[in-house]
């Protein structure tokens, strides 16, 4: 039972604690959870796979750039990662291929800008010469001039 009365308010029924002590990395776990039945080792591989579930949709949420999905079903979501995930892979191979030292990310934007323009990917993605800094503006007061 959990003792604090906030806690045992929100959650009154019992729970069961199960320590797993990781073989590969020697770390030891604590889990909480409310299924008495289950074997302990089947309690901690459940709450291992869990965490690779989330760290899979981190990865889906910053490398894919997914913020929602346009479809309920699950096919809509299954098609609209499968796109982000090929896209992305294409993406780097092209950054690969050409040698490219800009993130993905980066080249996604260059490249929604570019969409429809008639011009060489390696000219499209070649990274520029010109830089702001570069720009000297005469009437510009100079903040740190020390």
């Amino acid at each position: 039972m959990l003792t604090t009365a906030s806690s045992a308010d929100a959650y009154p029924d019992k729970l069961r604690r199960v320590r797993f002590k990781d073989p590969e990395t020697g770390k030891r776990y604590t889990f909480l959870t409310n299924d008495f039945t289950l074997p302990a080792l089947t309690v901690a591989k459940l709450y291992k796979s869990r965490w690779e579930a989330e760290i899979f949709f981190r990865w889906i949420k910053q490398r894919l750039r997914i913020k929602r999905f346009y479809g309920t079903s699950p096919n809509a979501v299954k098609t609209q990662i499968w796109v982000a995930i090929s896209v992305y892979v294409l993406v780097a191979m092209v950054r690969k291929r050409l040698q490219l030292e800009r993130e993905p990310y980066t080249l996604l934007q260059i490249l929604s800008v570019c969409l429809f323009e008639k011009m060489p990917l390696e000219q499209a993605l070649a990274r520029s010469a010109y830089t702001p800094e570069d720009v000297q503006i005469p009437n510009q007061l100079q903040l740190f001039t020390l």
